[in-house]
């Protein structure tokens, strides 16, 4: 809320140096605001009295919005990426599904391996767990389990996350 918006009947001024003015009725304060040029803006109405400042409006929207745009600027976004396995895999493509997985997890993306199970393979779903094991077992050295392997309709699936 800014100037004319504020019916509080008192608020706790801050000027615009950063000094406390004190608490004042809000028609005071906004003349004070009026006088120095500059907007009366609320910046803690859930404080008792609400705390206004008086500041340059613009100028203010403007400083929320570059803070925003600088803390996305240092968040970083954790994608999954997914490799897909079948039960009878053989060696070497397991090798190369597991390099695949090592890039993922370096660059600090965490991975999903799902097993599918197709046709008669569902029959032996126990008997393939230990495919996605060994996989977790290649990768320990750099990836841990974040989740354990469960099965989820046709498929059992497994997500490894970078090791902190």
């Amino acid at each position: 809320m800014i100037n004319e918006q504020i019916k509080d009947k008192e608020v706790r001024l801050i000027g615009q140096d950063g000094e406390q003015l004190g608490i004042m009725s809000a028609r005071d304060a906004f003349k004070l605001a009026q006088d120095a040029d500059l907007d009366l803006v609320k910046i803690a109405p859930m404080a008792k009295p609400p705390v206004c400042k008086i500041i340059d409006y613009g100028k203010y929207k403007y400083e929320l919005v570059r803070k925003e745009k600088e803390a996305k600027k240092k968040q970083k976004t954790v994608e999954i990426k997914e490799i897909r396995l079948s039960p009878n895999i053989e060696s070497n493509d397991l090798n190369t599904k597991i390099n695949a997985a090592k890039k993922f997890i370096s660059k600090g993306n965490k991975v999903k391996v799902t097993l599918r199970f197709r046709g008669r393979e569902m029959a032996h779903i126990q008997n393939s767990k230990h495919i996605l094991d060994d996989f977790a077992e290649e990768l320990s050295d750099i990836a841990m389990v974040e989740k354990a392997p469960k099965l989820e309709g046709r498929s059992m699936s497994i997500v490894l996350a970078e090791k902190k």
